[in-house]
């Protein structure tokens, strides 16, 4: 079997992510070499694996093990990813909080563990938790750490960054106030980045996310030059929804820190319109455009 630059699977079977798939290949006309597509067959002139299996949970989870299993034997250089619903991955036995989960399972190792991080033109921001009830975050300096190098290296192999510059979002509001609205910041957030300063690692301290946003965005609005290559969020909803606010339509989720990278559009899987060709594909090529320019840059 052949070396592919980038794998799709079509995603959710009563979704989207099949419309989403013809779309992008369309506008974009990648060479026909380049590309693999896993899951549903389609009628187009591509490489595929076809999944057969009824159950859509199961299907979802299927074509996703396929995709890493290619991963691990280096036949895809990358990966993208249509919209999964997560409740049919439960329903089938499936209990991961996500495509991300599902794939850092698959693919994770050692000291190799999946970062969430949303890609929009030169705006960047990775959370540092993903998908948990707010009163069940509950950060180390390991965590902060571990999962800030993992950033620090993708920017520098990836982007050819020498010395990013990284900003992170305090947890509480106004930085804590001094450990009157939370001690986070003092005991937690502070110390790692005190000691990823010490090892080179261009980090601020933690910054209230309401004012850095409020920067950030506004130098992304007016097409200027960003204060930091990438934003390190606390949780889930303080870096979507700026992010998501700003760049819903082009913002690329991308899965770093493992052998092989993956990218994901930001919509879901749209059950309400899918096979009536309403779908917006552009967050679909904006990830299978950064998938194919990431996968050459070993």
């Amino acid at each position: 079997m052949k070396t592919y630059k980038t794998a799709i699977t079509t995603g959710d079977k009563k979704g989207i992510g099949k419309e989403l798939t013809l779309k992008a290949l369309e506008a974009l006309k990648p060479n026909r070499e380049d590309i693999l597509i896993i899951g549903e067959k389609l009628d187009i002139d591509y490489d595929f694996i076809e999944i057969k299996e009824e159950n859509n949970g199961k299907f979802c989870f299927e074509a996703l093990k396929k995709a890493c299993l290619l991963a691990k034997d280096k036949k895809i250089k990358s990966l993208v990813t249509s919209p999964v619903s997560k409740l049919e991955l439960h329903k089938a036995g499936y209990y991961f909080n996500g495509q991300t989960e599902v794939i850092e399972s698959l693919l994770g190792k050692d000291d190799k563990s999946a970062q969430m991080l949303f890609i929009a033109d030169n705006l960047k921001v990775m959370l540092l938790t993903r998908h948990l009830a707010l009163k069940n975050i509950k950060l180390t300096v390991d965590d902060v750490i571990i999962r800030s190098n993992v950033l620090n290296n993708f920017l520098c192999k990836k982007y050819k960054i020498k010395s990013p510059k990284i900003a992170l979002c305090a947890l509480n509001p106004h930085c804590g106030e001094e450990g009157i609205l939370g001690r986070e910041e003092i005991e937690i957030l502070k110390p790692a980045c005190e000691i990823l300063n010490k090892k080179g690692i261009n980090i601020s301290q933690p910054q209230s996310a309401d004012a850095l946003f409020a920067k950030i965005g506004s130098q992304y609005i007016n097409k200027e030059n960003l204060s930091y290559d990438a934003i390190i969020a606390c949780y889930h909803d303080q870096g979507l929804c700026p992010m998501k606010a700003l760049a819903f339509n082009k913002a690329v989720n991308t899965t770093i820190g493992l052998d092989i990278i993956r990218t994901s559009p930001s919509s879901g899987t749209a059950y309400d319109i899918a096979g009536k060709n309403l779908a917006d594909p552009t967050s679909m090529i904006e990830a299978l455009k950064l998938a194919l320019k990431l996968a050459d840059k070993d």
